[in-house]
């Protein structure tokens, strides 16, 4: 049965939701609405790992191919601390810019069919006439806020700040560099999206923020002292606050991680970073964005009514996310506790970074942790221990983090 869906934000959740639907009925009725000029984003470059690209090809492989080949891929880590650099090989990672994605996914879009309405503002009070609207309208979504309490919005503010930059510096790996100063470590994420260009994501904690004087520097005053901090793994290139077609400039922030108690009213639906947030040291937010679309998609098409449908999309989900959302809770804990790591050789400290997401890692001495953790790999049984329980252990963990609250406790924004 044909049916009428209102999009409403044009990032990749929205995009890919459009695609999948209209692929599987080309009678549906889709329009994406943009509030934005189509070709303005934010950002720079999005992370993504080869599990995303199979589900990717497996769904629409038009698609799929695109975006493959307008990634650059890795497959080491790199960690710069003080003069000494430690390097790791790792899972095959893909990097895309922001824009780019967008601009792929529109015009996958409009060759099926789906409408595309940029510069349009959809507000609460004025919602499309369509059987589903989907609010993809991100972490600020106006259309959630609205029915706030309804939805049982919860918003964390993280301690740290960040700030997301690019640079024309392109790394070969996934680049960590860790500078100490007289006010405390401030730290990079760097990783390359395309031939000329690099992501890189500075962060700090507010003692160091406020004591570097990054509170009242100007945007080009705050760029050239982290230049200065980050000559070394920069190699003389430059930052920037914002690309081509950028919405603002650079700002530092705190991370908002977000939950919602349902992701569902009537025919109002949430989606991506709308419905979830994760940290974005695990790199997983577009991944997830474009997950929740597959799983929407798929449950409209299979479930007999829309209820049934939105209670499917949203059960599923929430299971997935468990085990991501405390890697990523973790992840942020890790680095607001950066100092307890870097008293340890930079071999070892860069081995603890990639066991952050672990929930036992916060109660363990760092070192005896990456004693036991070591002995446990030459050990084929404990290996596959470790590979079972992790995860069980991060999904048991989150759900009695997130249970207290969805049982009905105050949201706090």
């Amino acid at each position: 049965m044909s049916v009428k869906v209102a999009c409403v934000g044009g990032g990749p959740a929205g995009l890919y939701l459009s695609i999948l639907l209209k692929l599987r009925d080309p009678s549906h009725d889709v329009t994406v609405h943009e509030r934005n000029p189509e070709g303005t984003t934010y950002g720079w470059g999005v992370t993504y790992w080869r599990a995303l690209l199979d589900r990717l090809h497996a769904h629409d492989p038009v698609t799929a191919r695109a975006i493959e080949a307008s990634s650059v891929r890795w497959n080491q880590g790199v960690a710069h601390v003080r003069d000494l650099t430690a390097r790791q090989p790792g899972d095959e990672g893909h990097g895309i810019g922001r824009h780019r994605l967008l601009e792929i996914l529109a015009d996958r879009a409009r060759s099926l069919g789906v409408h595309l309405d940029f510069e349009h503002e959809i507000t609460p009070d004025a919602l499309p006439a369509a059987d589903l609207v989907v609010a993809g309208d991100g972490v600020r979504s106006t259309l959630r806020a609205h029915h706030a309490g309804h939805f049982g919005t919860q918003i964390t503010m993280g301690r740290n700040r960040y700030v997301w930059l690019g640079t024309s510096k392109v790394f070969d790996a996934f680049t960590f560099a860790f500078v100490e100063t007289d006010q405390g470590w401030i730290w990079c994420y760097g990783y390359g999206f395309g031939p000329e260009a690099s992501t890189c994501v500075v962060e700090c904690s507010p003692e160091t923020f406020t004591g570097l004087g990054l509170h009242r520097a100007s945007e080009a005053d705050g760029l050239a002292l982290l230049e200065k901090l980050f000559a070394d793994v920069l190699d003389g290139h430059p930052l920037h606050g914002r690309p081509s077609g950028a919405v603002g400039g650079a700002q530092w922030l705190h991370f908002r991680t977000l939950t919602n108690r349902t992701w569902h009213r009537g025919n109002l639906v949430l989606i991506g970073d709308a419905a979830h947030t994760t940290h974005y040291s695990i790199g997983a937010g577009t991944t997830l964005a474009l997950e929740d679309a597959m799983a929407l998609a798929a449950a409209l098409h299979e479930e007999p009514s829309l209820p049934r449908a939105l209670a499917r999309y949203e059960d599923e989900r929430r299971r997935a996310l468990l085990s991501v959302q405390s890697a990523a809770r973790y992840s942020a804990l890790w680095y607001e506790n950066l100092p307890r790591y870097m008293q340890l050789p930079p071999q070892q400290m860069f081995a603890l970074l990639g066991q952050r997401h672990s929930p036992l890692l916060p109660h363990v001495p760092p070192q005896l942790y990456y004693r036991i953790d070591r002995a446990a790999g030459q050990v084929e049984t404990l290996r596959r221990l470790k590979r079972w329980l992790g995860p069980r252990v991060a999904r048991t963990v989150q759900a009695r983090t997130v249970r207290p609250y969805s049982e009905g406790s105050v949201p706090r924004t």
